[in-house]
Order: C-alpha cells, then sequence, then structure tokens
C-alpha cells in the first residue's frame, strides 16, 4: 500500500499548491448578519439599496429584505415548500427568481426555478436534465431573462444547464448542457472542507446591466466579462479570480449595481463582505485581452498571468484518486433532511 499513500500525496500536493492572485483587491467587512432567521444564507441580490437573502432550506419560500446594515426591513413570502432552494437572482422588473436546484444525494426527478413576484406571488418552472441528476448550487441570469445553471462538482468540472426552450409552469422544461468549466484548487484559506473547497462551485451572480457574471467556490470568486451580453462566450474567457479568505461556508454572491462584489456565509453572526470596484477589473481584464479565450471544455485548459485561469485538472488517474481522497470531507458538508 505505500504507493497507494505515496501517490496520495502527490495528488494532496496538486490540489493544495498555491494558485496566486496578482494585486488582489481589499476585502471589508460591510455589515454582519444577527437575524437568527437567516441562519443558512446562501442566496444573495442587491438593488444597491436593499440586499435580499435567501436560506438553504425551510418550509415555506422567504426572501428577506435587508438595509445596508443588514437589518431585516421586511420579508416576500409564499406557503410554497422548497425543496432545497440554493441560490438568488433579480431580473430588472424586481422579479426574484430562486434556484431550489440543490440535490446532494442526486435523487430528485427534477428541479425547479421559482419565481417569485415583489408581492409575494410564486410560480413554479420544474426542470430536468438531459443526463441524470446533478447538485447545483449557482444560478446566473443573463440581460435576456436566460437561467443558467453551473453545477457543484467534487472533481471541479462544473457543468452549464440552460432551458432548451421558453419556461413552463410546472412543466417539466427540459436542460440541456452548453458548456463546463474546470476549477483549479487554490490556497485561499477558508470553507468547511479543505482544500477541497476551493473547486466546488457554490453561487452565481450577475450585475444589473448584464455585463459582468461571476461564480464563487467556498474560497474565492470567478468574474467574467459579457461585453456581448452572451453569458455561455464569457464563461469560455480567462476569469478574474479574487480570492475571498476566512469564510465559514461562503455560498452567497451578487453585485451592487455600481460593480462592488458583495460575499457572504451560511451562519448567524457572519458578516457580509465587499469588493469595491470588482466588475471593473473583469472589465479592464477583457479589454485588454479582446479575445479573452481560455479553453473550458473537458479536454482544453487555460491559464493567465496570475495563476488565475480554470486549467483542467490532471487525467483520469489523478482524478479517481481525488474521488477517493475528497469524498470523505465532500461527504461531511451538511446534509438536508430532503422528503
Amino acid at each position: 500500500m505505500r504507493w497507494v499513500v505515496a501517490f496520495a500525496a502527490v495528488v494532496l500536493a496538486v490540489l493544495t499548491g498555491p494558485v496566486p492572485a496578482s494585486a488582489a483587491p481589499a476585502v471589508e467587512t460591510l455589515c454582519t448578519i444577527k437575524d437568527s432567521r437567516i441562519g443558512e444564507l446562501s442566496g444573495l441580490v442587491s438593488d444597491g439599496e436593499h440586499l435580499y437573502a435567501m436560506n438553504d432550506g425551510g418550509t415555506k419560500i422567504q426572501v428577506f429584505v435587508l438595509g445596508r446594515d443588514c437589518k431585516v426591513q421586511k420579508v416576500i413570502t409564499d406557503r410554497t415548500d422548497p425543496f432545497d432552494p440554493e441560490d438568488l437572482a433579480r431580473t430588472a422588473d424586481g422579479t426574484l427568481w430562486l434556484s431550489d436546484t440543490g440535490d446532494n444525494n442526486k435523487g430528485r426527478l427534477t428541479v425547479a426555478l421559482e419565481e417569485l413576484s415583489p408581492q409575494g406571488k410564486v410560480t413554479m418552472h420544474r426542470l430536468t436534465y438531459p443526463d441524470g441528476q446533478h447538485d447545483t448550487e449557482a444560478l446566473i441570469m443573463d440581460k435576456s431573462g436566460t437561467p443558467y445553471l453551473i453545477t457543484k462538482d467534487v472533481l471541479g468540472e462544473a457543468k452549464v444547464y440552460r432551458p432548451a426552450g421558453p419556461l413552463a409552469s410546472p412543466g417539466p422544461t427540459n436542460l440541456e448542457k452548453v458548456g463546463s468549466l474546470k476549477i483549479d484548487a487554490t490556497d485561499t484559506q477558508g470553507g468547511p472542507v479543505g482544500s477541497i473547497g476551493s473547486v466546488l462551485v457554490t453561487g452565481g451572480a450577475s450585475m444589473a446591466d448584464g455585463s459582468v457574471v461571476a461564480l464563487r467556490t467556498y474560497t474565492d470568486a470567478y468574474l467574467y466579462a459579457v461585453p456581448d451580453g452572451d453569458v455561455l462566450a464569457a464563461l469560455q474567457r480567462t476569469p478574474v479570480r479574487i480570492p475571498l479568505p476566512g469564510e465559514k461556508q461562503g455560498e452567497a454572491i451578487a453585485f451592487d449595481p455600481d460593480g462592488t462584489l458583495v460575499s457572504g456565509s451560511e451562519g448567524v453572526g457572519q458578516p457580509l463582505r465587499v469588493v469595491r470596484g470588482a466588475a471593473s477589473l473583469a472589465a479592464q481584464s477583457a479589454s485588454a485581452s479582446p479575445d479573452g479565450k481560455a479553453s473550458t471544455s473537458a479536454s482544453g485548459s487555460s491559464g493567465s498571468a496570475d495563476g488565475a485561469g480554470l486549467p483542467v485538472l490532471p487525467a483520469a488517474g489523478i482524478t479517481l484518486a481525488v474521488v477517493g481522497l475528497g469524498w470523505f470531507g465532500f461527504r461531511r458538508l451538511r446534509k438536508r433532511s430532503h422528503r
């Protein structure tokens, strides 16, 4: 078994090796959420004046409207009982979209988007994957209102899906796979499962004007400029990586209208933190490299001057070892009770 131990050590070195970020902007505390009703913050959006926060789980739909001091001003709610909501988006008309797509046990026949009007009316849109079950915690809504679901995968290969046609109610509407992303481990500290948490996609966000989108892991945010309005093309570009160190279980991410990035973690008493000017960093990066191309297909690789690209993990042998090493830690992520 010595060779197994040695091989495992090599894999761990690959996973935990540093991926430096150059000139990382400052992460500041905006405020601290002390309301005990928001103990599992998972989805977050901002209109600049208010923050809209959603828990992971619950027995009814609830979106908490917060001031910039993190105090709850009101709650938009409906009696609909969600299965496992994981992310939140907001369209220009004020409609909130809950991504009820969590599936740790890979047992759901359908997932759902729950459309919540500002008045609290819910419209259900059930969805089906073309290739089996996935655990999905990130939703990006593009400027035209097309939703993109990005999966959470222990190997760091996040798959990208969108509806194959107009959303039906209650549906289901078929999803189609339109791309994938490879995320390498970083040395940013935080999250509940060590370095493997730096490859797990736990949330998504979009600027209100659609010009920049973001994906986050437990430890870092990746920002993609969308100058042409095409989210799928943007996700093929080399992103700007912003470390978000020290978050207990970071799953929430949002943009203020001015391009400030907002991030948050599960747990009562956890702060909301901001990175000012984050969106402009992605726009500047795209301007400096107009093609901005980064291969994110299953066979491609990417990189950038600061090591913040999303290169493919080593091939099959190491991948299998990663599964074995990471599975124990991955299973330690909180388990939700499903009906």
